[in-house]
C-alpha cells in the first residue's frame, strides 16, 4: 500500500489550523500543563536542523499530556528584538523591520509544514511593542526593588531609603555588591547623585562592569551561544573578553529560594544536579592574604606611602599608626618599654631623635605585631638593640622570625648589641645614615594594600595550610597591580590571548595548563611561607574574587598547574596515596601537616579554621 504522507500531512494540518484543535481553552476545570520552547531567532533565511530536533521532542510531551487530561499551553514565539535579528540585518544591508518580518513568515510556514501542536492563537513576537513593554514593565519595577535577606523577598526602594535615613547601615541585611558602611547622617548629607550610586549596589537591576564577549568586527556584544573556537559564528571574526558596563539583575539574591525550589520538582536527579551547579551556590570562607609586592609596575614608592597616609588620615587614623590587629593590647607595653628603656636605648635614642639624622624617627612604635625599638616610617628602617639575652638560641631564632616578618612587609632591619653602641656610637650612626640613604626611593613590599591585601573565598578552608600559591583569573583587575615591571610583558601578553576565549571555554577546557607569574608574593597566614602569585585562564572572575589559594595536593587543577610550573605540593589531608602524582580531593580523611588542625576530620576541620579566621580578623 502507497503511503502518501504529503497528502496525509497537508490534510490533517489543515483540519488542525481550521478547526484550532490545539488552543488552548482559558475555561475548563482539566488541569493546567505548560510545555514551552526556547523561540526561535529570526536571524536568518530559515530554521535549521536544531530547531525541529528540540522542538519534536517537547511536541511529543505536549501530546501526550493533553492524552493524559490535562489543557495543555504550548505556544510559540520569535525572540525578534535581539542581536541576532539585528546581526542578519546589518548584514543583509537591509532594515531589521523588513528582515525580520521575512524571516518570521518564513519560519512559520516550516514549522507548520513539520505539524506541531503550537497554539498559534497566542503567538509572541518580542519586537512588537504589545510584548515588550512588559518586559520594560518587569524591568522598572525590579530597578525600583531591593532583596531583604530578613524577609527572604524582594521589597519596594522607598523602604530602603526609610531604612537608611533612619538607621544608615547598621544591621542592615540586604542582597548587595559590596558590604557599604554609612550612617543616618551620613545618608541624608549626600547630594541626590551620591545617594543614586549607592542604591545601585542594592537595586535588583544595576549597572556595573561586566566582563562580555566583545566582537570588534561586528561591533557589538555577544551571548555565549553566538561564539564557537572565540570567534563570532555569523562572519567569524575575533571574539574577546572585554570589561564593559552592562545591567545586571540580582538573581543570586534568590539562590537559596532556586534550590529550595528544585527540591520540590519532580525531575531525573541528573538534571537537578546540573540546575544545582548553575545556580552556583557555594560555602566555606573569605580569607585576607597580606601581599608581597616588591616592585610595582606602576607609580613610584614615596608617592604610593603619601597617598596611603592621607587614605589612613580620612579615615580618622594618622599616617604613623602602623599597628596590627593586636595593636590595643601591645600598646601599653610598647609606652612601658618608652619608660623603661636601658641606657644602650637611650644613648641611641639621643642620637636619632629630633631629626638629628634628617629624617625623623619613633621609639618602641608598633608594627603590625611586633614593637620595633626604633623606626623611620618614611625610610621604612628599624632598629634594633639587643641585649645579652639575644645571644641565646632559642631568642636568635625568635629575632630571625621577627626580621623575617618585617623584612616581608619592606622594612630593612639593622641590629646592634649594647657593646657596639656604648664603644663604637659614631661607627653605629654612619651605618643607620647609609640605611637610610639606601632605603630613600624604594617601594615597600605591600605598600598600597591596606588592611585588607588579597581575599579569596574557599570551600575548604581546612586545607589552608596546603596553600602554596594563588592564582588570579586574568581580567581581575588587581593583575595591573600586582605584576611587577620585569614581569609586565609576560603578563598582557597571556591576558591578550585569554582574552579569545569565553568563560564557558575556559571551563571545558580541563586539560590544557597556561598561566603567567605577576612577580609578585603573599604570605600565608597560617604556615607563614611566602607563596608567588600566578594568573590562569582555570580561574574564573566571575566565581568568588576572581582569585583562589592553590592546594595542589587536594584539588586536581590546582595539581596540575603545580606540576607545570614545578610549585611546590604539600599534602595536608591523609591518604597513602602519592600526592606528587595525583591530587587527593576526598573530605573523607583528616588534617596533617596542619598544626592544630591535625587529626581533625573535615567537619571539624573547616569549623576550628572558621572561628580562628574570625580571631585574627582575617576572614
Amino acid at each position: 500500500m502507497f503511503y502518501d504522507h504529503k497528502k496525509i500531512e497537508n490534510y490533517w494540518q489543515n483540519f488542525w489550523q481550521e478547526n484550532q484543535t490545539f488552543k488552548t481553552s482559558d475555561n475548563t476545570d482539566l488541569p493546567k500543563y505548560y510545555v514551552l520552547d526556547m523561540f526561535p531567532y529570526p536571524s536568518g533565511a530559515g530554521l535549521h536542523v536544531g530547531h525541529p530536533l528540540g522542538y519534536i521532542a517537547s511536541d511529543i510531551y505536549a501530546r501526550y499530556k493533553r492524552h493524559e487530561g490535562f489543557n495543555v499551553l504550548h505556544p510559540i514565539g520569535y525572540d525578534s528584538f535581539g542581536l541576532p535579528a539585528e546581526q542578519y540585518a546589518i548584514q543583509t544591508g537591509q532594515h531589521p523591520a523588513i528582515t525580520t518580518e521575512e524571516n518570521i513568515a518564513r519560519y512559520e510556514e516550516q514549522l507548520r509544514k513539520i505539524g506541531f501542536s503550537f497554539d498559534w492563537s497566542r503567538e509572541v513576537r518580542t519586537s512588537e511593542p504589545n510584548y515588550y513593554k512588559w518586559t520594560q514593565w518587569i524591568f522598572i519595577e525590579l530597578f525600583h526593588s531591593w532583596y531583604n535577606n530578613e524577609t527572604d523577598k524582594a521589597e519596594p526602594i522607598s523602604t530602603l531609603i526609610n531604612y537608611l535615613e533612619n538607621h544608615g547601615t547598621k544591621n542592615l541585611n540586604a542582597a548587595q555588591n559590596e558590604d557599604l558602611n554609612f550612617t543616618a547622617e551620613e545618608w541624608k548629607n549626600a547630594d541626590e547623585n551620591k545617594k543614586q550610586e549607592l542604591l545601585l549596589n542594592y537595586r535588583l537591576a544595576y549597572r556595573a562592569e561586566t566582563i562580555v564577549n566583545w566582537c570588534p568586527g561586528l561591533g557589538t556584544v555577544l551571548a555565549n551561544d553566538e561564539v564557537k573556537d572565540g570567534k563570532s559564528e555569523r562572519g567569524g571574526f575575533q571574539v574577546f573578553q572585554k570589561k564593559m558596563m552592562q545591567w545586571s539583575m540580582r538573581i543570586s539574591a534568590y539562590s537559596e529560594r532556586l534550590l529550595q525550589g528544585l527540591k520540590t520538582l519532580d525531575w531525573p536527579q541528573p538534571l537537578k544536579d546540573s540546575q544545582e551547579y548553575w545556580i552556583g551556590k557555594s560555602q566555606g570562607a573569605l580569607v585576607k592574604f597580606k601581599i608581597l609586592t616588591p616592585t610595582l609596575s606602576k607609580g613610584e614608592g614615596v608617592d604610593r606611602v603619601a597617598s596611603n597616609r592621607q587614605n589612613l588620615m580620612s579615615q580618622g587614623k594618622l599616617g604613623y599608626q602602623t599597628g596590627g590587629d593586636n595593636a590595643r593590647h601591645l600598646l601599653p607595653f610598647a609606652k612601658k618599654m618608652r619608660h623603661e628603656a636601658t641606657k644602650e636605648e637611650d644613648i641611641l635614642w639621643q642620637a636619632l631623635r629630633n631629626r638629628n639624622l634628617g629624617d625623623k624617627f619613633r621609639r618602641q612604635h608598633l608594627i603590625e605585631d611586633y614593637i620595633a625599638d626604633f623606626v623611620c616610617l618614611e625610610k621604612k628602617l628599624v632598629i634594633e638593640v639587643d641585649g645579652d639575652y639575644h645571644n641565646e638560641k632559642e631568642q636568635q631564632e625568635a629575632d630571625n622570625l621577627r626580621t623575617q616578618y618585617l623584612d616581608a612587609f619592606g622594612y630593612e632591619v639593622l641590629r646592634f648589641n649594647n657593646k657596639e653602641i656604648e664603644d663604637n656610637l659614631e661607627i653605629v650612626i654612619d651605618r643607620i645614615k647609609f640605611g637610610l640613604k639606601d632605603n630613600s626611593n624604594s617601594l615597600p613590599f605591600g605598600e598600597g594594600w591596606g588592611e585588607e591585601g588579597l581575599s579569596v573565598f574557599t570551600t575548604r578552608p581546612d586545607t589552608i595550610f596546603g596553600a602554596t600559591f594563588m592564582v588570579l583569573a586574568p581580567e581581575n583587575p588587581l593583575v595591573e597591580k600586582l605584576t611587577t615591571e620585569d614581569k609586565k610583558t609576560e603578563v598582557e601578553n597571556y591576558i591578550q590571548e585569554t582574552s579569545k576565549k569565553t568563560e564557558r571555554d575556559r571551563m571545558a577546557d580541563v586539560k590544557s595548563v597556561s598561566g603567567a607569574f605577576t612577580g609578585s608574593f603573599a604570605i600565608n597566614p597560617f604556615s607563614g611561607k611566602n607563596i608567588p602569585i600566578y594568573i590562569s585562564d582555570y580561574v574564573l572572575m566571575g566565581y568568588g574574587t576572581g582569585a583562589v589559594m592553590a592546594v595542589p595536593a587536594h584539588d586536581e587543577r590546582d595539581h596540575r598547574f603545580a606540576k607545570k610550573f614545578g610549585l611546590e605540593i604539600l599534602k595536608v589531608v591523609e591518604t597513602e596515596e602519592d600526592i606528587q602524582e595525583n591530587s587527593f580531593d576526598s573530605k573523607d580523611s583528616v588534617c596533617v601537616n596542619s598544626d592544630f588542625l591535625n587529626g581533625l576530620n573535615y567537619k571539624d576541620a573547616k569549623a576550628k579554621i572558621i572561628e580562628e579566621l574570625e580571631n585574627r580578623n582575617i576572614g
